[in-house]
């Protein structure tokens, strides 16, 4: 067997993260590399400025390219943006055979049904059609309707959909940087697929995705996706913050964030200050510690309101058995579980990928997996994964393949 690469493609607001991987024989996959470069172009998820875009992509391929020339002509890349739509559909349609067993065209043709929605503007297009539960003849939360016999075939998704102007960006950039596009996956989503477990989504979860530009959210229950949402804010407001409040340049915030921040102010003495010189040569202060972590602690309780609202919108704020498990670059700043808990009043955890289901090669490569910066980016690795081996496509996946059709010359 020929080496069959998969690259998910983590493109962020701030950076390009990849996770360069190799098809086993026995389906596995196995992470060769894990890649970060500089973004440019983007701004709150979405393209801004083209060639700025494919300059940042083009790096990043010269990278990936050292693996492989093949790494980038199979690769799966998130969606993101604060432009995202989610809304519930039902689809309805007549069992086909005279004995009345429902047959996989009559699941096609049930699933096409609900994603005839009617889009907020014609410059928008359906992303994913998730099927949240199929009913017989009135009798629903049935997952799998193949082989039971009705009269009347019904299935509720959720649609996700998007800006098509905005996907197109996307595409365009990749292929002007020479990349050959594998899926398109909705941020959230990916990062789901790398550190929820299946009993998590049974219970009732909620992934909380901190990313520079944009925070995203899921919501499961009963192994299902109930709600997800974007929102305009992420820790490159943190920094911001952090430079305004310094008076300070924005590298040297970011550095002061991850280096010196906190969460919260718990366990932090007011005389314990920070020489910013050491940072920045241009500073000539100190600043307490106790204040970085109040400025930080301030937009980070902006984010959680903006997830307990949504929480509150589908009627789980503080429902949810689980809680809340963080991912992003923003996940790693010190204090935040702590702060999560106390805002959303629920539990919470950093999500670290699950590597058992991952060949991992070398030690390096492992401790970079276990980075919640990266786990979207494995995501999608195990995304594109999963298409590569889901036995026969199915339903499920005619949307992606229509999606390219309608996208890719």
């Amino acid at each position: 067997m020929s080496q069959q690469y998969i690259t998910g493609l983590d493109v962020g607001t701030n950076s390009l993260k990849a996770v360069i991987g190799e098809i086993k024989n026995d389906g596995q996959l196995a992470v060769i590399k894990i890649l970060k470069t500089a973004s440019g172009g983007m701004r709150k998820g979405s393209i801004d400025d083209l060639a700025e875009m494919t300059r940042a992509l083009n790096i990043m391929f010269s990278e990936i390219k050292k693996v492989s020339r093949n790494a980038i002509g199979n690769i799966f890349v998130n969606v993101g943006g604060t432009d995202i739509h989610v809304q519930s559909s039902k689809g309805i349609v007549a069992v086909s055979r005279v004995d009345y067993e429902i047959q996989p065209e009559d699941v096609d043709r049930a699933v096409q049904a609900s994603q005839a929605v009617n889009l907020s503007s014609p410059n928008r297009m359906v992303l994913h059609a998730i099927t949240k539960e199929f009913v017989v003849d009135g009798v629903g939360d049935i997952r799998d309707p193949l082989g039971m016999v009705g009269n009347r075939l019904e299935v509720n998704s959720l649609i996700i959909d998007a800006f098509s102007p905005s996907v197109k960006n996307v595409t365009k950039c990749l292929e002007m940087a020479g990349a050959s596009i594998g899926g398109l996956i909705f941020s959230p989503l990916a990062a789901s697929r790398a550190v929820l477990s299946k009993n998590q989504k049974e219970l009732g979860v909620a992934l909380v995705d901190i990313g520079f530009g944009t925070t995203s959210l899921c919501v499961y229950e009963e192994n299902k996706l109930v709600h997800a949402a974007v929102f305009p804010v992420g820790s490159g407001n943190i920094t911001n913050d952090l430079a305004i409040g310094l008076k300070t340049s924005v590298e040297a915030a970011e550095a002061v964030k991850l280096t010196f921040g906190s969460a919260s102010t718990r366990g932090i003495s007011g005389r314990e200050n920070v020489d910013l010189k050491k940072i920045d040569s241009h500073a000539r202060h100190n600043v307490s510690r106790r204040f970085i972590a109040d400025i930080i602690a301030v937009r980070l309780a902006e984010i959680f309101e903006f997830v307990n609202n949504e929480f509150k919108l589908i009627g789980r704020a503080g429902k949810l058995p689980v809680g809340v498990v963080l991912v992003g670059g923003g996940a790693k700043i010190s204090g935040l579980v702590d702060l999560a808990k106390e805002e959303l009043d629920l539990p919470a955890q950093i999500g670290i990928p699950d590597l058992t289901s991952l060949d991992m090669p070398s030690g390096e490569v492992s401790l970079q997996a276990e980075d919640p910066e990266f786990v979207s980016a494995i995501g999608l690795a195990l995304w594109g994964r999963d298409r590569t081996f889901t036995e026969g496509g199915g339903s499920s996946l005619n949307w992606l393949k229509e999606l390219f059709k309608n996208l890719l010359p």
